[in-house]
């Protein structure tokens, strides 16, 4: 008994140690992968200034791309995840304020954090939905940083980021995309503007940039690829999942987050951002759907 006793103090040891090397391994590793740099474009990038494209641009980040609900309605910074395995990331101040980088980036820094997910010295921004904004148009995205560029200034530090060990785990197993900018072409042409237009091309776009990162590029719905348990799974936008709707009651759902049922959408559907979209917006988004195959839940 004693020997079997010994033997097994001997595995499970062994076991441990392992599995120490294991963490200390992906730690090591993962640490490397988060510091790592990338080159940063070196195309030219300008904003307008005048008030017509600040106020074009609010609308923009406020209605489409939906910045606030990472940075905040004040665009001040918050809080994106905050979990003990998954980590704590923290969306940072943009405005000029104590604390904000706003005051720090030129026209071309913003767009490559946005556009591009790289920070002022090539490090990848962590979580950042670049994987879609890559789409924005220079047009569009010139009228963003007018508008982000105006902001009021908001004092507002912002808490040191810690990457958890599941986090660390899912992206060595190629699960949770840490780093979306990775996905992006980092072309160096001119993103060309799409027409203002309630047509299914405008639509197409529309979708690129402010719903594909919720809702998958096939729009199917089901869980975000790596997010927390808690997050709802996005709804299947396919005529398999809301073909029954009509225009009516789609517009509806985005602007009182209603479904025709009279059931409530959950509050994880940024209807305080799709209440603000036009009519010409809403009815473009409408019709680039209606194109869609048809995809099972979950098919992203």
């Amino acid at each position: 008994m004693s020997r079997l006793l010994k033997y097994a103090g001997i595995v499970l040891g062994a076991i441990i140690l392992l599995l120490v090397g294991g963490v200390a391994g992906l730690y090591a590793w993962s640490g490397a992968e988060i510091a790592r740099r990338a080159p940063l474009p070196t195309h030219p990038f300008v904003a307008p200034t005048d008030s017509a494209a600040v106020a074009r641009g609010e609308h923009i980040t406020r209605a489409l791309t939906k910045c606030g609900d990472c940075h905040g309605e004040d665009f001040g910074g918050g809080v994106v995840v905050d979990d003990p395995a998954i980590g704590f990331i923290y969306a940072p101040n943009l405005t000029k304020g104590r604390g904000g980088i706003g005051g720090q980036l030129t026209d071309a820094a913003f767009e490559a954090a946005v556009r591009h997910g790289l920070g002022r010295d090539g490090h990848r921004i962590l979580i950042m939905p670049s994987k879609e904004y890559q789409f924005l148009s220079d047009e569009d995205l010139g009228m963003v940083v007018a508008f982000l560029h105006s902001v009021a200034p908001v004092d507002r530090e912002a808490p040191p980021l810690r990457v958890g060990p599941l986090a660390r785990g899912l992206y060595a197993a190629g699960i949770l995309p840490l780093f979306p900018g990775d996905a992006v072409t980092h072309s160096d042409g001119v993103v060309a503007s799409v027409p203002v237009d309630s047509t299914a091309e405008y639509g197409r776009y529309l979708g690129s940039v402010g719903c594909a990162g919720c809702h998958g590029t096939t729009y199917g719905g089901g869980a975000i690829p790596g997010g927390p348990p808690e997050w709802p799974k996005p709804a299947n936008l396919t005529p398999t999942g809301i073909g029954h709707y009509t225009f009516e009651g789609f517009n509806r759902a985005l602007h009182e987050g209603v479904r025709p049922d009279g059931t409530k959408l959950d509050p994880f559907m940024p209807v305080r951002a799709t209440k603000l979209m036009t009519d010409v917006e809403i009815v473009a988004v409408w019709k680039y759907l209606r194109t869609l195959p048809p995809k099972e839940f979950g098919a992203r």
